[in-house]
């Protein structure tokens, strides 16, 4: 019987929920986002690592320099 009549699976059932506009809880939401834009210790954090990446930088050049002013000197002397 099933030769002739293949079982065919049921289709999937329309789960629609709509989403409605709610004036007070996005006024919320975004008040709570300005206060948290202005959190002083992430500010502070981000400008840290940014400040130590730059420090950082600085000592690799100044190593190059040195290194290649280093190597100047001893091809000046010994030719």
């Amino acid at each position: 019987m099933s030769v002739l009549f293949p079982k065919v699976p049921k289709p999937r059932g329309w789960d629609y929920r709509p989403i409605y506009y709610d004036k007070e809880k996005e006024a919320r939401k975004d008040k709570l986002a300005r206060l948290h834009r202005g959190s002083f210790r992430e500010a502070h954090e981000a400008n840290t690592h940014k400040r130590t990446n730059q420090n950082q930088r600085k000592s690799k050049l100044m190593f190059w320099i040195a290194l290649l002013g280093l190597l100047l000197v001893v091809f000046y002397y010994f030719l």
